[in-house]
C-alpha cells in the first residue's frame, strides 16, 4: 500500500508517492499553465486518477490520498478558496475528487498546515508540540502548532499572517494582500524594489536591467552583486521578518519557527540577522528558548504533510475495523 500526495499551489500541481514510513517513492510536477475555474479541477481529478491506475498494475496500489491546497479550506462544507486560480472562492473539491476515487479515503488542508504537519512528520519539527511553519513565496502564511495540534481558528483561516499590521499609518497597498505580505513576501520584495528604484534618483544599477519582469530572486542576486537598492530592500525584509517572527515568539511561545517557501530559498542566509532583530522585539524569556531553522524538507513540505494527512486515514481505518 502506498499514499498518495497532492500539493496544488497557485501555479503548479504536484504530486507524490510515499509509503508509510515517509520514504518518497515518486513525483510528478504540472504547471497550471494559465488553467482557471473547473479546468484546475479537471488538471488535479485526472491526475489523481493516473497516479491510482498506474499503481492498481503494482503491488503497492494507492491506500489513501491526501491534499494541500494554498489559500483556505473550509473543512465542514469540503470546500476551497484559492485566490492565485480564477473561480476558486468556494470550489468543491473534495466532492469532485471523491466522485472518481470511490472508496479511497481523501483528506485536505491547507498549504500552511502541511507545511507543520510534514516538518512534524519527518522535517525540522519532529519531536516538536509548538512549532510554527512561516512560509514565505509569492505570499505569506504560517502553519502553527500548539499542543501538538494544528491551530485552524473558528473558520479555518488562522495563521493568515500575511495581514499582520507591522505597520502604520495604513496604506491601500495594504487591502489585497496585508501589511507583512504587501512588502516581505515574493511578490513584496519585487514591488518593494521597483518602487525604490523610481525614488533613487539617477539610479543605474543591476537591478534596472531585471525590468520590467524583476523577481525576488534578482533581488537576492543583485544584493550580492552590491546593488544598493537590493541592499535595502533587503534590510527591510530582515527587518520585517524579524518583527512578524518575534510577534509569533510572544503569542506562542513556540520550540521552533522553521522559515520555508520559496523566498527561502536565497534568504536562509539571513536566518541569524533575522534572529538578532527578533530578539530586540520578542519577550524575552520566549526568545532564549526558540530556534529558527529552515525547512529540512527541500521544498517538499505541503508534499509530506499531505501524506501524513493520507497516513492518518490509514490509521483511522485501522482502528475501525
Amino acid at each position: 500500500m502506498c499514499l498518495l500526495a497532492v500539493d496544488l499551489g497557485g501555479t503548479k500541481l504536484a504530486l507524490a508517492l510515499f509509503n508509510e514510513n515517509g520514504d518518497l517513492l515518486r513525483e510528478q510536477k504540472v504547471l497550471l499553465d494559465k488553467r482557471e475555474g473547473a479546468e484546475v479541477g479537471v488538471l488535479v481529478v485526472e491526475s489523481i486518477e493516473r497516479f491510482i491506475d498506474e499503481q492498481k498494475e503494482t503491488r503497492s496500489p494507492v491506500s489513501s490520498i491526501g491534499i494541500s491546497i494554498t489559500g483556505i479550506y473550509h473543512r465542514k462544507e469540503g470546500t476551497a478558496w484559492v485566490p492565485n486560480i480564477a473561480g476558486w472562492v468556494n470550489y468543491p473539491l473534495l466532492k469532485e475528487v471523491q466522485a472518481v476515487v470511490r472508496d479511497i479515503p481523501v483528506s485536505i488542508d491547507s498549504d500552511r498546515s502541511c507545511y507543520i504537519l510534514g516538518e512534524q512528520w519527518k522535517g525540522a519539527a519532529k519531536n516538536c508540540n509548538h512549532a510554527i511553519f512561516l512560509a514565505v513565496g509569492t505570499g505569506i502564511g504560517a502553519g502553527i502548532l500548539v499542543d501538538g495540534t494544528i491551530l485552524r481558528g473558528a473558520n479555518d483561516i488562522a495563521g493568515a499572517t500575511g495581514w499582520m499590521a507591522l505597520q502604520h499609518p495604513f496604506s491601500p497597498d495594504y487591502i489585497e494582500c496585508g501589511c507583512f505580505e504587501s512588502t516581505a513576501s515574493g511578490a513584496g520584495i519585487s514591488k518593494l524594489a521597483k518602487k525604490m528604484m523610481l525614488e533613487k534618483e539617477g539610479y543605474d544599477g543591476v537591478l534596472k536591467t531585471k525590468l520590467p519582469n524583476l523577481t525576488a530572486t534578482n533581488v537576492f542576486e543583485a544584493y550580492d552583486a552590491g546593488d544598493p537598492v537590493a541592499k535595502r530592500v533587503v534590510q527591510h525584509c530582515i527587518e520585517t521578518w524579524g518583527i512578524a517572527i518575534a510577534n509569533l515568539i510572544s503569542l506562542f511561545n513556540p520550540e521552533k519557527i522553521i522559515l520555508g517557501g520559496g523566498v527561502f530559498g536565497p534568504a536562509i542566509k539571513f536566518i541569524p540577522l533575522i534572529y538578532e532583530e527578533a530578539k530586540k522585539w520578542a519577550q524575552p524569556v520566549s526568545m532564549k528558548q526558540v530556534t529558527l531553522e529552515p525547512s529540512a524538507l527541500d521544498g517538499r513540505a505541503g508534499l509530506y504533510g499531505a501524506a501524513y494527512l493520507a497516513l492518518q486515514n490509514n490509521k483511522i481505518l485501522s482502528i475501525h475495523e
